[in-house]
């Protein structure tokens, strides 16, 4: 406030304006004086302060008398006054200046003014005698300009920072408001959902991503959440469908944050597209039980490994020996009567045991799992032998099971225990599907043959109800099964187009005929090269007993060892039995019964014995007798064990597998010793 009341302020003014202004000015000069909206000052040539008005006066902090009359160096800092030197020498010139920014006044603290200094004269035609001085304090204003400029650029640099985080967030950011309608919707969210952000903004966000069934609750919710405060979604983790652009769900991982601000009530919510964790979950599933299936066909493995081995030796037995007896029958009861009933009732036993064989090679090879191992393949009898094998099980059930094979049909290099195995779950599935049929139950498999394609088709189709269309993409999935818990694994089919591609051919579900299931299996038409044809063997006349040598033969079963005993002493080799691999070391050492070491041309040895076993007694060859190691074969049941595979791949030695024939046997002691004369032994 100012020091002095108006009255004195005039009387002061009349004392320290004498000289610059009219006495008959003075009144008007001290009232507009006074009025002027700002601080206002008088200041004569020398520096004395001639008038200033109040709120001059209340700035400086001084009473009137300390500042009219005064000196400004006197109330004003000095560093105040440097600023003001160049200034004044112009405005005393007679120059006015005007100027804008901030000063410094030492300790009444730094303004920002709107100041104008204008030359002051008594006399318009005379000289300089002062300036009239005016500003308009503007810190305050400029403090709020500085203010809103420095929240202004906070606010930017928030909504770049938001930009640049919500813009590069992994998850999908949806922002919407009160009513539902979208305010921001990210990059990531354009990913997901497939719209554009530009498609989004202002449209209500029920209509874009929320599936119509969840319309009505989620409508609700909100108008609920709004009302109480109160939410089962807002502040929580929740996985819910959403629908996407093109009209496809998914599932989502959903979290609704309220992120209002002021009165605009908004919803940030952040969602994640789960559909690659779902199918990477599904695949873990998958995974575990394929693993689980694989641990199965271990066990299955091992249980038909031990079924093999016990059902193998007497099958070898029944067929070794019904073979030689019909050999026997022809060489020495040829033209007697009941000469032809014989042989009838010996190649029935024959056939019967060779299907036992079939049987439980079939099983062993689909537990084995092995590589394809193609062989010159007569693909008529791989799938007579695969009908064979489930004719009971068709007869029994009812179904008629017709096959049509093209005739001239040639060798192909095939895998036939594998494409055996595919006929047998192609022949499976079909009498499945036709267990709820009523009335006539029919199978057919055709084989034909395409030169111009170069392909060979197998097509086993039924007349059931046949697949669905809304599940046909999905049966060769692993573990997609219609069955029934407990009936199906749901593995056979993508096995079995597995091992035909392997192949490189193709496993399709196709029309059938007249309605049911069918499926088609084409495989490239490989024809196999002919053999090469082999010498014309001796006549078992002009081999003498025991004249290829020595054989030792060791097996812990004593009707196999007395049947191949048979068989190479028919062929005219010497054989030697012994029952264990510690036995044969013995005897191969001389220390058999105090005998001199015999000179084997072959070893026909079984794997598995309880005392000493056949890579036990290789190893003992290797480090005694290496020259024989060259002339051991080996006789196995079973070869599904690790270490006697690892042991057959390592050693390189041939394996005959059970059950044999004589002829078997004999082309294999030939391979081993090196003899091409037992070609035609027991055959006259």
């Amino acid at each position: 406030m100012a020091s002095t009341t108006w009255g004195d302020a005039a009387a002061a003014a009349a004392a320290n304006v004498e000289g610059l202004v009219q006495p008959a000015d003075l009144h008007l000069f001290t009232a507009l004086f006074q009025s002027i909206p700002g601080r206002a000052v008088l200041v004569d040539t020398d520096g004395t302060c001639r008038f200033a008005n109040d709120e001059f006066v209340d700035f400086v902090r001084r009473p009137r008398e300390a500042v009219i009359g005064r000196h400004v160096q006197e109330f004003l800092a000095p560093e105040t006054l440097t600023t003001y030197e160049p200034l004044m020498a112009r405005v005393f010139a007679g120059e006015p200046v005007r100027r804008q920014g901030w000063v410094d006044y030492g300790a009444l603290g730094r303004r920002f003014l709107d100041e104008v200094i204008t030359p002051y004269r008594a006399d318009p035609q005379g000289p300089v005698v002062g300036c009239f001085g005016v500003a308009r304090d503007l810190t305050d204003l400029k403090h709020q300009e500085i203010e809103i400029a420095r929240r202004i650029e906070q606010q930017i640099e928030a909504d770049a920072y938001h930009a640049t985080i919500v813009g590069n967030a992994i998850d999908g950011i949806v922002v919407v408001d009160e009513a539902g309608l979208v305010v921001d919707f990210n990059p990531a969210a354009e990913q997901i959902f497939g719209y554009r952000r530009d498609e989004t903004v202002g449209r209500p966000i029920a209509d874009l991503i929320i599936p119509p069934d969840f319309r009505a609750a989620h409508a609700e919710g909100m108008r609920h959440y709004l009302a109480s405060g109160d939410s089962r979604v807002v502040g929580r983790r929740l996985e819910l469908p959403a629908l996407l652009s093109d009209g496809r769900q998914i599932t989502i991982e959903l979290a609704i944050t309220d992120v209002t601000r002021g009165e605009r009530r908004l919803f940030a919510a952040h969602m994640r597209d789960l559909s690659a964790a779902k199918s990477a979950e599904e695949e873990i599933k998958r995974q575990r039980n394929a693993l689980h299936q694989k641990e199965k066909l271990a066990a299955l493995g091992s249980l038909l490994a031990g079924v093999a081995h016990e059902l193998n030796n007497p099958l070898s037995v029944v067929t070794g020996q019904t073979m030689l007896l019909r050999e026997q029958v022809i060489r020495e009861a040829n033209g007697l009567p009941g000469f032809e009933k014989v042989l009838q009732r010996c190649d029935r036993i024959e056939a019967a045991a060779h299907r036992c064989a079939r049987i439980v090679r079939s099983f062993l090879d689909m537990a084995r799992q092995r590589e394809a191992e193609r062989r010159a393949t007569n693909l008529a009898d791989v799938v007579k032998e695969a009908v064979d094998l489930l004719g009971y099980n068709m007869r029994a059930s009812g179904v008629k099971v017709s096959v049509a094979i093209a005739p001239g049909l040639p060798l192909l290099m095939l895998d036939a225990g594998q494409i055996h195995q595919v006929l047998l779950n192609l022949l499976v599935n079909a009498q499945q599907a036709l267990e709820e049929q009523s009335g006539e139950r029919r199978i057919t498999i055709s084989v034909a043959a395409d030169a111009t394609r170069r392909v060979i088709s197998i097509q086993v189709a039924d007349n059931g109800p046949g697949i669905p269309e809304g599940i046909r993409s999905r049966i060769f999935d692993p573990f997609f099964t219609t069955k029934p818990q407990g009936a199906g694994t749901g593995i056979g089919l993508a096995v079995s187009r597995g091992l035909i591609e392997a192949h490189g051919g193709t496993l399709e579900l196709t029309e059938a005929p007249g309605g049911g299931g069918c499926f088609t299996v084409r495989l490239p038409l490989d024809v196999a090269l002919p053999e090469a044809a082999t010498a014309t063997p001796a006549t078992a006349a002009a081999i003498a007993a025991g004249s290829l040598g020595s054989v030792l033969i060791v097996d812990d079963e004593p009707d196999i060892a007395a049947l191949l005993a048979e068989i190479a002493d028919d062929a005219g080799y010497r054989p030697e039995v012994v029952n264990s691999g510690r036995e044969a070391q013995r005897r191969i050492s001389g220390a058999h019964q105090g005998t001199a070491p015999t000179p084997f041309v072959a070893i026909l040895c079984d794997i598995r014995m309880p005392d000493g076993d056949g890579p036990s007694l290789h190893n003992w060859l290797l480090a005694h007798h290496p020259e024989l190691t060259t002339r051991i074969g080996f006789i196995s049941g079973d070869t599904l064990g690790p270490s006697a595979g690892r042991f057959l791949a390592r050693s390189g030695c041939p394996l005959i597998e059970k059950p044999f024939t004589p002829e078997d046997v004999r082309a294999f002691l030939r391979d081993l010793s090196g003899s091409k004369a037992a070609a035609g032994a027991g055959n006259t």
